[in-house]
């Protein structure tokens, strides 16, 4: 059955794969993103909209109802890194995190709610990261946003149980997209060579990480599934099996094992 779908951060990554293939599947797909442009060809229609600006995201709603009548789907993928230490971190720099992370969500799926419940039908699938179901050091503020992401969809499913909308994240690991070149790195600042290490080693970590990370189109093809699922569950975790276990392990050991073997792949004394 052909659906209406909106994907933001469309213009790159896992949300340009999940726009395409939900387009060659022969749904109504429009993508969105700050930077996309119109006149580009994707084989999905393209809206440039901003998630941090009620304006902008108002507006690209307000253009798919008028050319829909409706959205079945809406999956929340932009997003953005910024990779620095907590203990001197800027708060300016939490706030821009969350603008787009998180604010952003709840500004998309606000707007995008208050047409779905009336009609008792719908799916929204935030994309968090393995990153929102475990602390990541040196991502610490990524990671507080993408847990962020998690509470607020448990509780909107609970709100939501009995009109017939459902709401499922799915947990990327690592994969190879632009988000790797397009992470913010704040500056080390704080004296503490010892410490200064620690990060740089983290973030080559995660960089070989995430070069050595899998195909975006793996995500849009579970994304797709999702899509098409009856009952969707709460939560798809998907990548390599070393990061979706993660969760598992967290839960299973002891808290400070579970740090030392953290810490010990990323590089961290």
């Amino acid at each position: 059955m052909k659906k209406v779908i909106l994907v933001t951060g469309a213009s790159a990554g896992i949300g340009l794969a999940t726009a395409t293939t939900l387009a060659n599947e022969g749904h109504a797909v429009y993508g969105t993103s700050r930077t996309i442009d119109e006149g580009d060809n994707y084989p999905f229609t393209v809206i440039r909209m901003d998630v941090t600006d009620d304006v902008s995201v108002q507006a690209a709603v307000r253009k798919i109802m008028s050319e829909e009548g409706r959205i079945d789907v809406l999956i929340n993928n932009a997003g953005n890194g910024i990779a620095g230490a907590l203990y001197d971190t800027p708060v300016d720099a939490a706030r821009s995190q969350f603008e787009v992370n998180f604010f952003g969500v709840i500004r998309v799926s606000r707007t995008v709610l208050q047409l779905m419940i009336p009609r008792r039908t719908g799916l929204i699938i935030n994309v968090s990261s393995i990153a929102g179901l475990i602390g990541l050091p040196y991502q610490g503020l990524y990671s507080a946003s993408k847990f962020a992401i998690e509470g607020y969809s448990q509780s909107l499913r609970m709100e939501l149980a009995s009109t017939g909308i459902h709401i499922a994240v799915i947990n990327p690991g690592d994969f190879r997209t632009a988000f790797t070149n397009n992470r913010q790195k704040l500056p080390f600042d704080f004296p503490d060579n010892s410490l200064r290490k620690d990060y740089e080693s983290a973030l080559a970590s995660m960089e070989r990480d995430e070069a050595k990370g899998g195909d975006p189109a793996r995500v849009a093809s579970r994304i797709s599934r999702i899509v098409n699922s009856a009952r969707p569950k709460q939560n798809y975790p998907v990548g390599a099996l070393g990061q979706t276990i993660a969760p598992l392990l967290k839960a299973l050991l002891p808290g400070k094992l579970f740090v030392r073997l953290m810490n010990d792949h990323y590089g961290l004394r």
